[in-house]
């Protein structure tokens, strides 16, 4: 294990998020920020059974103040990050003629300010060391858009904006920037679709079956590795085909 790296991943707690803290925890030290304590616990107990280490830290990314507060307390109790993975996100679904602006305010708040307020608290230390890895976990819906998804679309759209210009700024320190958007993945928030509307996708996916959260976390941890040193500013899709323009 290599002990001079770290990952920070946000919204660790379950899902995709879990699926990657477990994936980069083979290869050195993961820590979880997440509002579900329970969920943090859960993903913590199963990295440990499989010999990795992890820190949880019950954590709003949405609060600029908590997040910068948040970084000088994980460094100096666990040491400088190196990896940052920018994945927690919400959605609160509604046609747009019936979405309020509180729903499109706490979208984007915690999905696309919340990976401003990470970066910005986290980034010295890569700065410092000149090397880094930020992965930003986006949406094909920040690419094709979705029908009841305007906030959640334009939030994910964002990170990829966001990801682009952060890998031009900070390239120079060795620091690569990239983008992963996920098509339909196995999580709680799909297995909440009615069936009409999972073969209604299904229907545009050419390998016939939805992701899972492992098929998103191994894209990641080769982003994360010295393999992927040269890929920067890139939107890499993990949709089984389902957006190929």
């Amino acid at each position: 294990m290599n002990e001079e790296r770290k990952a920070l991943i946000t919204g660790g707690a379950a899902g995709i998020g879990r699926a990657i803290a477990m994936e980069l925890a083979r290869s050195y030290p993961v820590v979880l920020l997440d509002l579900n304590e329970e969920g943090l616990t859960e993903t913590k107990d199963l990295i440990e059974k499989e010999g990795g280490k992890a820190h949880c830290y019950k954590a709003d990314v949405s609060s600029f103040e908590e997040m910068t507060g948040l970084a000088s307390k994980v460094e100096k109790e666990e040491g400088p990050i190196t990896v940052i993975v920018n994945n927690a996100g919400i959605t609160r679904d509604t046609l747009f003629m019936r979405m309020d602006a509180a729903a499109w305010e706490l979208v984007l708040k915690v999905n696309l300010t919340g990976a401003f307020n990470v970066c910005k608290a986290f980034l010295r230390p890569m700065l410092k060391a000149r090397w880094g890895r930020i992965v930003n976990i986006s949406s094909v819906a920040g690419q094709i858009g979705n029908v009841g998804q305007a906030n959640y679309a334009a939030s994910k759209a964002g990170l990829i904006g966001f990801s682009k210009s952060l890998a031009r700024e900070l390239g120079a320190r060795n620091i690569t920037v990239n983008c992963i958007a996920p098509g339909l993945i196995k999580t709680p928030m799909t297995n909440a679709l009615s069936d009409e509307i999972k073969d209604a996708y299904l229907a545009q996916i050419p390998l016939k079956r939805f992701g899972t959260p492992e098929d998103v976390a191994k894209i990641v941890r080769f982003l994360c590795s010295d393999d992927a040193s040269y890929i920067t500013g890139q939107v890499i899709r993990v949709d089984g085909g389902m957006l190929m323009a």
